[in-house]
């Protein structure tokens, strides 16, 4: 009956939260399979907030002013496209939803996806109409590790690449 007795283990158990080493390590390993296996490559054009001439009271801006192109690694996920029917006719619309790593933009190449920056994929321009961060590192609230950024396509002559 001596071998049933209840023995306190050596060393606690391990955090119920992810460290520093953790969050590295998962940034690792994404930045790996993004860059090198699936990631598709986008160039994104961000606005230059000190360039363009933003209303006072509405905050928006008719003529923006955009900073050089960067190359960014990303996922790609088609939404296709949908037809909508006005009073103009029939109009083709194509949507795309592009997951970047977020530590990966901000830290090393100090880029924040926001509303109303474009992106070119696929020698398709998108305008980013909405962003959001989808998901949390091991579920954990403020250790969100992606930027899901919604994306409409842009009409010629909304935006100049050039």
């Amino acid at each position: 009956m001596a071998d049933n007795k209840w023995s306190q283990p050596d060393a606690p158990p391990p955090p119920l939260f992810a460290g520093k080493k953790e969050r590295d390590l998962v940034k690792q390993v994404n930045d790996e399979l993004i860059e090198r296996v699936i990631g598709q490559s986008i160039l994104y054009y961000p606005i230059s907030i000190k360039d363009s001439n933003f209303h006072s009271l509405y905050g928006e801006a008719i003529n923006k002013s955009f900073l050089p192109p960067v190359r960014v690694m990303a996922l790609i996920d088609w939404q296709g496209s949908e037809v909508a029917i006005d009073s103009f006719g029939y109009d083709r619309v194509f949507n795309i939803e592009i997951y970047f790593h977020r530590r990966r933009v901000t830290q090393d190449q100090d880029l924040f996806v926001r509303v109303g920056d474009f992106i070119q994929y696929n020698q398709m321009l998108f305008e980013i109409v909405n962003t959001s961060m989808s998901r949390y590192l091991f579920g954990q609230d403020g250790q969100d590790f992606e930027v899901k950024a919604t994306c409409r396509y842009a009409r010629e002559g909304v935006f100049n690449a050039e």
